[in-house]
């Protein structure tokens, strides 16, 4: 039995919140040290940007507060860092380590042509302007 298409405004919802988490917790690991990963001390600036793009506009993400630009640059940045620290190992994703990053990519271009959903700070602000 095929999931019911009036989910699909919840599960993008669901998407967008898994998706958040899991992004920003690479940022918390970048200036807290949470989860523990090994970083080099002082960030250089390009992992100090990625840091705050991951911790601040996952944030924004987790709540759904300016999801699509949020989203766009975060879409960018995984791009970015996709091809800067992972394209160049291997042509195939599961060899050069980089499944994760560009699946945010992806993710988050979705969500910046999506939006929110309906579980967001976003859908709440809309509904309230109408």
């Amino acid at each position: 039995m095929p999931i019911p298409a009036s989910w699909s405004g919840p599960l993008l919802s669901v998407l967008r919140i898994v998706a958040a988490l899991a992004f920003m917790h690479h940022g918390t690991s970048k200036f807290f040290g949470l989860p523990p990963f090994p970083m080099p001390a002082p960030l250089p600036p390009l992992l100090l940007a990625a840091g705050a793009i991951e911790l601040v506009g996952g944030a924004l993400l987790l709540i759904g507060l300016f999801t699509r630009p949020v989203a766009f640059i975060a879409s960018g940045m995984a791009a970015v860092g996709y091809f800067m620290a992972h394209a160049s190992k291997s042509f195939f994703p599961s060899v050069n380590g980089g499944e994760a990053i560009l699946l945010y990519a992806f993710i988050f271009l979705y969500l910046a042509a999506a939006g929110a959903g309906p579980w967001s700070v976003d859908a709440a602000r809309n509904r309230s302007r109408v």
